[in-house]
C-alpha cells in the first residue's frame, strides 16, 4: 500500500520553521498508521535555509505570500496562481498548515482548495467555510498569553490531525551539516573544543526583538574580560553592526556574513553558550541543545517563543511598556526592556554554562518560572 503524500506548510522565519520542526517529523506517519510516501514543506524565502536542515523533509517548496513576512510582497494574481498549480504538481492528498496563534491559515487552505487537494488540517478560530477538514483551535488568549509554546501548539495540530505526537519532542537536525569554513576554524582553534567559546548574535530579523548594539558590545566586552572565547555572529546584512559589537578587542572573533545557517548550525554545537535575542539563531541553538541566554524583548509572548527544550535565562524585563505590542520596532524610546547590564549577561552565561539551569519539561508552563535560586527570570 502506498502512503499518502503530505504538504506541510510554515510560511515563516527560520527559527518558526525550526520550532515545527517536531510537528512536521510526526506527520510522517498518519491515522491509520501508514507511513507517508512523502513529506514536503512549503516555506517562505526567510525559512528556506532553516526547511533544509530538518531531517525527513523530502523536499522544500518555496513561495514568497503576500499574507505572511516581515516585508511581504504585494498580491500578485500571477504568482498566487503559480502557487496553485506548484501545490497541484505535488498530487498531495493532505495540506497541514502551521501558523502562529496571531495568523491566519486560511490564505494557505484556499490555495490547497484551489490546487485540489482533499484534505486541508489547520487551526483556526475564524469561521473556515468548506476550506478545512480538520478545524483545530488553539488554546490561550488574543493578546498570546495563557497558550501553548509553538513547539507544544504544533503538535497540538498534528494530534487533532488523527496522529500520535512524541511526549518529549526535540527538534532536529541532519546529521550532516556543513563543516566551518577553514579560516574561521584556524581562527578559533582548540577553544572551539575546550568550551570556551560564547557566540553572541546582536541581530534579529525584526528590530524590536534585538538589543541595542551598545547593550550587546558592553556584553561582548564583559565576557571577553571574563575569559570567554567570544564569537559575534549575523547574516551577510549584519557585518556592519556585528564590528560595531565587537568593538576592534582582538580577543572577540567577528564570524558575520562568514557562515551559511547550515555552518552557523555547526558553530553554535560547539558553543558553551549563546547569548542571542528571539530570533532564528536561539531556536537554532535550541536545535543542537546548546542553553540560551535570551535577550528576549517584551514585545512577544515568552511562554510561546522561548528556545524550546534547552536550559534558557531570560534577560530583559517582561513587563516594559512595550509588553505584548507584536511591534516590528520598539515603540518605547530607549528600547528598555533589553536595557540588561553586561555582569548580568555575565552572570546567566556562567551559570549556564555550569549547568545550573535546568531544561524545563514541555509540559510545564514557562511563565514566572524560577528554576535555581538567586535567577531574576530562568525559564
Amino acid at each position: 500500500m502506498t502512503g499518502p503524500r503530505i504538504l506541510a506548510v510554515r510560511l515563516d522565519s527560520d527559527g518558526d520553521v525550526l520550532m515545527t520542526g517536531p510537528a512536521i517529523a510526526a506527520l510522517r506517519y498518519g491515522p491509520d498508521g501508514v507511513r507517508a510516501e512523502r513529506v514536503d514543506l512549503l516555506a517562505a524565502p526567510p525559512g528556506a535555509a532553516a526547511a533544509r536542515l530538518l531531517p525527513g523533509v523530502d523536499d522544500v517548496l518555496v513561495a514568497d505570500v503576500p499574507w505572511s513576512g516581515y516585508h511581504p510582497p504585494a498580491p500578485d494574481a500571477a504568482a498566487l496562481l503559480e502557487l496553485v498549480e506548484l501545490v497541484r504538481r505535488g498530487s498531495y492528498d493532505e495540506v497541514v498548515v502551521f501558523t502562529s496563534y496571531h495568523q491566519s491559515s486560511m490564505p494557505m487552505a484556499l490555495i490547497a482548495r484551489l490546487a485540489g487537494v482533499p484534505r486541508v488540517v489547520a487551526a483556526s478560530d475564524d469561521y473556515p467555510g468548506s476550506m478545512l477538514d480538520v478545524r483545530h483551535r488553539r488554546p490561550g488568549n488574543p493578546d498570546g498569553t495563557g497558550g501553548e509554546h509553538e513547539v507544544v501548539a504544533s503538535l497540538g495540530l498534528v494530534l487533532a490531525s488523527g496522529r500520535a505526537v512524541p511526549e518529549d519532542p526535540r527538534t532536529a537536525l541532519r546529521a550532516d551539516l556543513p563543516a566551518l569554513p577553514p579560516d574561521l576554524l584556524a581562527e578559533l582553534g582548540d577553544d572551539l573544543t575546550a568550551g570556551r567559546v560564547v557566540v553572541v548574535h546582536p541581530g534579529a530579523s525584526v528590530p524590536a526583538r534585538a538589543p541595542d548594539p551598545r547593550v550587546a558590545a558592553a556584553a561582548v566586552a564583559a565576557l571577553a574580560a571574563a575569559g570567554w572565547r567570544v564569537v559575534v555572529t549575523g547574516g551577510p546584512g549584519e557585518v556592519e553592526l556585528a564590528a560595531r559589537v565587537r568593538g576592534g578587542d582582538e580577543r572577540v572573533v567577528d564570524a558575520s556574513g562568514r557562515t551559511s545557517f547550515g555552518q552557523l548550525a555547526t558553530l553554535l554545537t560547539a558553543a558553551a553558550v549563546v547569548v542571542v535575542g528571539n530570533t532564528g539563531p536561539a531556536h537554532l541553538a535550541a536545535a543542537v541543545g546548546t542553553p540560551v541566554a535570551s535577550w528576549f524583548s517584551a514585545v512577544m509572548p515568552v511562554e510561546r517563543w522561548v528556545p524550546f527544550g534547552v536550559p534558557v535565562v531570560v534577560l530583559g524585563d517582561l513587563f516594559a511598556p512595550c509588553r505584548l505590542t507584536r511591534a516590528q520596532v520598539c515603540p518605547t524610546p530607549g528600547h528598555p526592556c533589553l536595557e540588561v547590564s553586561p555582569d548580568r549577561t555575565v552572570e546567566a552565561v556562567a551559570a549556564l554554562a555550569a549547568g545550573e539551569v535546568p531544561v524545563p519539561p514541555p509540559a510545564t508552563p514557562l511563565v514566572g518560572a524560577d528554576l535555581r535560586p538567586g535567577a531574576e527570570q530562568a525559564l
